[in-house]
C-alpha cells in the first residue's frame, strides 16, 4: 500500500491587486428623494390678513391643530360690574400633527406645552375677526416666556388660524348667573414661529 505524501505549497502574498470582477459593485444606498425626504420637512406660513402676518426673517417651527374647548366665567364687566357678560378663563386643548398624532396641550396663560417637555407663553399683538363669523379670531401674539429645550423653547411669534367655534355663548350670563363657567368647543390652528 503506497500513502500519497502531501507537500504543503508555499503562500505568496504580493501586493493587493484584484482581478476584474464578473459583477458590479453594490448600488449606494438610495437618496432621498422629493417624495420621501428624510426628517422633518419645512412648513409653509399660512396666507393671512396683513394684521396678524409674521415678518423679521422667522420661519415656521411647528404646526399643530387644536382641539378642546374655550372656557368662559360670568362676570361682571370691568368699570361697569352690574353690565355681565361671559368672560374667557381659559383655553382646554389638545395639540396634534398633520398625522393626528397628540404633540402637546394648550391652557391658560395662554401656554402651549409640547410633549416634549418645552412651553411657550404668548402675550396678544394683534387680531382680525375669523372669515366665520361664528369662530373666535385669528391672532397674532408675541412669546413673552420660553421654557425647555424643546421644539418650542425658541419659538418667538404665534398665530391662531382656520378657527372654528369657541365664541362665548350670547346669552346665559347675569348677576343670577355670576361665576357661572361654560365651555364652548373649539378647534384651530397654531402655527409657532422661530429663528
Amino acid at each position: 500500500m503506497r500513502i500519497a505524501r502531501i507537500v504543503p505549497l508555499p503562500l505568496v502574498v504580493a501586493g493587493c491587486v484584484s482581478a476584474p470582477s464578473a459583477t458590479p459593485p453594490a448600488a449606494p444606498a438610495p437618496r432621498a428623494t422629493a417624495a420621501h425626504p428624510p426628517g422633518p420637512q419645512p412648513v409653509a406660513p399660512p396666507t393671512t390678513p396683513e394684521a396678524i402676518a409674521v415678518s423679521g426673517g422667522l420661519r415656521v417651527l411647528l404646526k399643530a391643530s387644536a382641539k378642546g374647548a374655550q372656557i368662559y366665567a360670568c362676570k361682571g364687566r370691568e368699570g361697569a360690574p352690574t353690565v355681565y357678560e361671559w368672560t374667557l378663563k381659559a383655553p382646554e386643548a389638545d395639540l396634534f400633527d398633520d398625522d393626528g398624532q397628540r404633540i402637546g396641550k394648550h391652557y391658560a396663560g395662554p401656554t402651549w406645552e409640547s410633549t416634549d417637555g418645552s412651553k411657550v407663553t404668548g402675550a396678544l399683538r394683534s387680531h382680525v375677526d375669523a372669515p366665520d363669523a361664528t369662530a373666535i379670531p385669528w391672532l397674532l401674539l408675541d412669546a413673552k416666556s420660553t421654557e425647555g429645550a424643546g421644539v418650542l423653547g425658541p419659538v418667538k411669534r404665534i398665530q391662531r388660524v382656520a378657527t372654528w367655534g369657541g365664541k362665548a355663548p350670547p346669552s346665559g350670563c347675569d348677576a343670577a348667573h355670576a361665576g357661572a363657567e361654560t365651555r364652548v368647543d373649539y378647534t384651530a390652528t397654531y402655527y409657532m414661529y422661530g429663528p
